[in-house]
This record gives C-alpha cells, structure tokens and sequence, in this order.
C-alpha cells in the first residue's frame, strides 16, 4: 500500500480510534470492494471495528471509528442528535459572500445520476453554517461547521450557492490550481516540461471533532492540514500581500 496513503492514528482508547485520513483513501469499503479502506485496515489490526460517521474519499481528515457495539451506539447517537462538533476547512472557488452564514437546504438523492446528490425541497433537512476565514479573489479559505451529516452535504450547499469547493469533478469545474491561474506573469522553469498543479484534489478538510465517552468526558480532536492544503494556502497569502 502507498505509504501516502496510510491513515496517522491522532488517539487511541479501549472504546475508540481517532485517525487522521488522507486524501484518496476510503473510510469504508465501497460497493466494490476492491480498494482498500481505513475501515479494512483497522479490522485486520482489531478484528471488529464499527463505522461511526464516514468522510468522503477525496476529503482529508479526522475520522472516528468505535471498538465495541456500546461505544458505537453512543458516538452515532452523538453525531444524529447534532450534539458531537465537526469542524471543516477548505477551499470555495470565488468570492464568498456573505462573511458568514448558515445554507438550510434540504438534500436529496440525484434521480438520474447515482452517487450523486442534489438540494431537493422532498430531501432530507440539511444545515451548514459557514464563515470566510481569508479572501483571495479566486478562492475563499473557509470553515464549515456541518449542523446535520448528509452526503456530500458540504459540496452540495456550496454548489448550491454559486461556490462549489475547488477542485470538486463532482459539483465544481474539477479543475486544479496552478500557481499560473493566481499568479501573474508566471514563468515556468525552464527545467520543466509542464507545469505541476499545486491542487488536484478536493479542497476539503475535516480538521476538529468534538464528543463525549461514556463516562461523560469531552474528547476534543484536531487534525493538522495536509501538506497541499497548506502549501496553497501560504502561496495564496503570499501573492496576496
């Protein structure tokens, strides 16, 4: 297996594991099973592992799996009543505007094109609150706090209001970020042949997740940025000042 793709383990208990995930790699097996899964790779290491909530696979970050069916139980119950926190940062193509604020959407299945979901007034209620961290014309640096756990919730909202995160094939243009399309009169050297994408992934972090065990203590968690996410970033803040 690609070393970079290996999940980073942030902490580990008796009832629960806290992963960091890279970009690529699934949180569980898909339909197919032939790629391998964080999921799968903590059975082979534990034997029974259970699915708390899930990230998609070109989204980075921190994950949570449980180690007995009690923990389970009480981490997903968490995550559905809203009361667990999880955090996202990424990137949204334009200017984000307003500053803040929260998309009430619901969202639906797409009828025609599987896997893939919509904002759909018979979907199922879906809350994202928002806030513009840093502007950069192109893209706005943002956080995400997802108020309800639906799929591709985050890029669908942002889809929905005109932004799709950057580099999203699915909701977006798919398109990468070279440092050509930001910077002006950009040269390449003369040593390459082509130009290399500074992102070609979904600009999607999850970075803080927040919940209580069972003896009623409150674990908080964070996942340090992946090193494109951040490259892009100070490249962004450079060309900006």
């Amino acid at each position: 297996m690609d070393k970079k793709l290996q999940p980073g383990i942030i902490f580990e208990n008796d009832q629960f594991i806290v992963l960091n995930k890279p970009a690529g790699l699934l949180s569980i097996p898909d339909r197919f099973g032939k790629d391998v899964s964080v999921k799968l790779l903590l059975q082979e290491k534990y034997g029974q592992i259970f699915t708390v909530h899930r990230l998609d696979r070109d989204t980075s970050g921190i994950i949570v799996f449980a180690k007995d069916e009690s923990t389970h139980k009480l981490l997903s119950q968490q995550f559905e009543d809203r009361s667990a926190l999880k955090l996202y940062t990424g990137f949204a193509l334009g200017n984000v505007s307003p500053k803040t604020g929260q998309i009430d959407s619901p969202i639906a299945e797409h009828p025609a094109k599987k896997g893939m979901m919509m904002v759909h007034r018979k979907g199922k209620p879906s809350f994202t609150e928002y806030e513009v961290l840093e502007d950069f014309g192109a893209y706005s640096w943002m956080q995400f706090k997802i108020l309800t756990g639906r799929t591709h919730q985050i890029r669908v909202h942002m889809q929905s209001i005109g932004h799709p995160i950057a580099c999203d094939a699915m909701y977006g243009d798919g398109k990468p970020v070279f440092i050509s399309g930001i910077k002006k009169n950009y040269k390449l050297s003369r040593s390459l042949d082509e130009e290399k994408p500074m992102l070609n992934r979904l600009a999607l972090h999850a970075w803080k997740l927040e919940f209580m065990d069972a003896d009623g203590n409150k674990h908080a968690f964070e996942a340090p940025l992946p090193k494109d996410l951040k490259a892009l970033l100070q490249q962004l803040r450079k060309w900006k000042s």
